[in-house]
């Protein structure tokens, strides 16, 4: 398939990587030789340097024949642009953009994408799936990643495991049989910077960070077995009340659970924007990493603070200082992935890459096959990959222990009709069921070649 993805950086990259190792035809395009020079030197994609919205550039990048496009530039304006000449000019089938102004995000003015307008078959907006993620983590603390696969029936939770944590030091094969009933299968373990997926042999140490997939039923009693405990987030502190902030804050005053929530902006604008906006959270104008402030804000007996500035240090340091402070559980945004190896030492409880969230969005809006969802884990180190089995794999009708899954995949959860269960080594995999994998980057594509996952865009 003839892809052309505009936007050479990390997020259009990523998606570009994820792509062209599908044996895709794939162009990138981006204003910045530097960037499409980069692109075309690590991956297998061919690169155009000039602005994607001009039709003579898109000629160039093979709009002519291009069967979708992915419109991910730094700029909404440019983005949409570009799916306009794309439509109109091109006549490319499928248009995916990116777009941050929340004016264009509002759900009254939701016909401007139409096809007689403008036609943009799928929106994604950064802001708006940070939002989702930063809500996702309060909504299982004590973690420091996680994500829903079979449509709620399992969660994968990022675990880091403390010096008290009761399984230490334990085989995985032990665990299971010590834990005969528990429907959760540790799939990824990262020990020293270094992620890998585990064998039965091998044993948990703390410091180590694990990544598990459990059953929705199984979650409270899977984070107490690794040393968690679970607790209601009913105080919450927000450094930071831009877009992603104002968002969280009105999405837990929608949601059913009563939270009480407070908003600290230093911008003043920004501040009196979110306090129109926000009915009953209170919205504090001042710096996030002022003791005072934080104070009055009710710090000490929060539940949980979550910093989500446009800055990486600053959002980090609020963490920090929140933690000083008493707050048990913090959440930092950062966008820098070198600055990740930091967070343990620092004492930052969870952490959200918008990068990784965007990518892991742009991936669920590109289907391929019988691929319901791909979540990125880490700086695209590796991935969890939810497919419905063919009839056409080698894989269905055979036991899971009689499937040579790649060394870097580990089968997660397998959902037959209705019904997710654990997956054992005698478990039969049969055509129909759903699968969540997760697997390292570099084994990707000898996974989709397994699962025999054809390209079936939409």
């Amino acid at each position: 398939m003839k892809i052309i993805i505009c936007g050479a950086g990390q997020v259009g990259w990523q998606i570009a990587r994820h792509l062209a190792g599908e044996r895709n035809d794939v162009t990138v395009v981006d204003n910045n030789p530097d960037l499409v020079r980069r692109a075309t030197d690590t991956l297998d994609v061919q690169g155009v340097a000039g602005f994607a919205s001009y039709p003579d550039v898109l000629d160039r990048a093979g709009a002519r024949d291009a069967e979708m496009i992915i419109a991910a530039t730094h700029s909404d304006e440019v983005n949409m642009v570009t799916c306009q000449v794309a439509h109109s000019v091109f006549g490319i089938n499928r248009k995916i953009a990116r777009l941050r102004s929340q004016s264009y995000l509002d759900a009254i003015y939701s016909d401007l994408y139409r096809r007689d307008h403008m036609p943009i078959d799928v929106v994604i907006s950064p802001e708006k799936e940070v939002a989702t993620a930063a809500l996702q983590r309060l909504s299982a603390p004590a973690t420091f990643d996680t994500e829903v696969f079979m449509d709620g029936g399992a969660q994968l939770l990022g675990i880091t495991l403390d010096e008290d944590c009761p399984v230490l030091n334990t085989p995985l094969r032990q665990l299971t049989d010590l834990f005969s009933t528990l429907r959760a299968v540790v799939v990824g373990v990262r020990r020293d910077g270094t992620l890998f997926a585990p064998e039965p042999k091998d044993q948990l140490f703390a410091g180590d960070d694990c990544y598990v997939f459990a059953h929705r039923d199984d979650i409270s009693r899977t984070m107490e077995i690794f040393g968690k405990k679970t607790s209601s987030q009913d105080r919450v502190v927000l450094v930071g009340g831009g877009n992603v902030g104002l968002d969280v804050a009105l999405a837990m005053e929608g949601g059913t659970r009563r939270i009480r929530a407070k908003v600290i902006e230093k911008n003043r604008i920004c501040a009196e924007r979110a306090a129109e906006a926000l009915e009953r959270t209170i919205v504090l104008n001042g710096d996030g990493l002022d003791a005072a402030l934080l104070a009055e804000a009710g710090i000490s007996r929060a539940d949980a603070m979550l910093a989500v500035t446009d800055d990486d240090k600053t959002n980090m340091l609020a963490c920090v200082r929140a933690k000083a402070e008493g707050c048990d559980y913090v959440i930092a945004l950062i966008n820098d992935p070198t600055l990740v190896p930091l967070m343990t030492p620092l004492g930052i409880d969870a952490y959200i890459n918008p990068r990784a969230t965007t990518v892991s969005s742009i991936l669920r809006h590109i289907r391929h096959g019988r691929v319901r969802s791909v979540y990125s884990i880490g700086d695209a180190e590796a991935e969890v990959i939810e497919a419905e089995v063919l009839s056409t794999s080698p894989i269905a009708g055979r036991k899971i222990n009689e499937i040579e899954f790649p060394e870097g995949a580990l089968v997660g959860a397998i959902k037959k009709g209705s019904k997710v269960i654990r997956p054992m080594g005698d478990t039969r995999i049969d055509e129909g069921d759903v699968i969540a994998v997760f697997t390292l980057t570099k084994d990707v594509e000898q996974l989709e070649q397994l699962m025999q996952v054809s390209i079936d865009f939409f």
